[in-house]
């Protein structure tokens, strides 16, 4: 597949995307890129984190124009990025997730609206789960108040309360322009202006929260991000995380705490350790207890997830270093 002409020949936007193992999602992401982008110059960079499902082949058999990294091992979301923001030649880079579908020339219209907002760092989107529904993708930073009402799922009972929703602002029909405190790494805009200022992202994140600590550090240099409602784009989830749904969860966890230990002080850490470790404790007793009512093929599954609540418990509690560790994905 081949770009449109463009007379000038700078680079707007620097297309990075992170594969493990999504060969059928990646697919469809780099033919809806290629389809439905138009009258801005833009190159693909595929990093790969050694994919063992023929993602690398198809690449180069279907995509030739796209930029390939190949990785031997899987060094993580952001450090991937990390390599891709190091040959970029745009004046923006975008992470996109493999498992996305952009509509109807969704780069074109964000990149129009962050050379309209010199004020931005970086620029989110509206993001539709497969039936078109809104999907959340704009959020607060983490703090004590978000952890614990995140816990009690109010928000699901209340989505429309300020209170109750304000971590993943469920209040909001994301239907207007608006400043937020981050934005999903599944679409995520950064203008290069202030990746050089900010810096790159922090791979001691190997996934999960390195876009918010990216978005922290920011607006720490006085840069905003904001959300646009002009572009859309489908995130199916979980295309990497579905293969290993018990481990994304534990680093999950563990990179919430690593944010925790990096911008705030030794007591608000204390307390979010303790409270990350009630939040595996509660769940031991459900899964041990589905173990013992789950037929033979469902019985291991509910015993290893148990197994890995308890090291969750444990990790949490003696300082969370190891759940940085403990989800990772080899």
């Amino acid at each position: 597949m081949t770009q449109p002409e463009i007379k000038d020949m700078t680079i707007d936007v620097s297309i990075l995307i992170v594969n493990w193992n999504t060969v059928d999602m990646l697919y469809n992401c780099l033919e809806s890129v290629y389809k439905e982008t138009s009258g801005i110059k833009f190159e693909v960079i595929v990093i790969d984190n050694a994919s063992s499902d023929k993602s690398v082949e198809m690449v180069r058999e279907k995509f030739p124009d796209v930029i390939l990294i190949e990785n031997e091992v899987n060094c993580g979301f952001a450090a991937a990025n990390n390599q891709g923001l190091e040959i970029a030649q745009g004046r923006y880079a975008l992470l996109l997730n493999s498992d996305t579908v952009v509509l109807e020339n969704a780069i074109a219209k964000t990149y129009t609206f962050a050379e309209a907002n010199s004020e931005a760092a970086v620029v989110g989107c509206r993001v539709l789960n497969s039936d078109r529904k809104i999907q959340s993708s704009c959020f607060m930073f983490p703090s004590i108040l978000n952890l614990c009402l995140s816990s009690t799922y109010l928000y699901k009972l209340f989505p429309r309360n300020r209170f109750f929703g304000r971590e993943l602002l469920t209040w909001w029909d994301k239907n207007s322009i608006n400043e937020v405190d981050c934005v999903s790494g599944c679409y995520m805009l950064v203008r290069k202006d202030a990746i050089d200022q900010a810096g790159v992202m922090d791979e001691r994140f190997f996934m999960y929260f390195e876009e918010t600590d990216w978005c922290y550090r920011f607006k720490k240099y006085g840069w905003k991000t904001l959300f646009t409602p002009e572009a859309e784009i489908i995130h199916l989830g979980g295309g990497s995380a579905e293969q290993v749904p018990v481990k994304m969860t534990l680093l999950l966890k563990g990179s919430m705490l690593l944010f925790f230990k990096k911008h705030n002080g030794i007591l608000i850490y204390i307390a979010a350790c303790l409270l990350i470790a009630l939040f595996f404790f509660i769940r031991i007793p459900y899964w041990l207890l589905m173990s013992f009512s789950s037929q033979k093929d469902k019985k291991r599954k509910c015993l290893q997830t148990a197994y890995s609540y308890i090291l969750g418990t444990w990790y949490a509690l003696t300082g969370g270093r190891g759940l940085y560790k403990l989800g990772r994905v080899k």
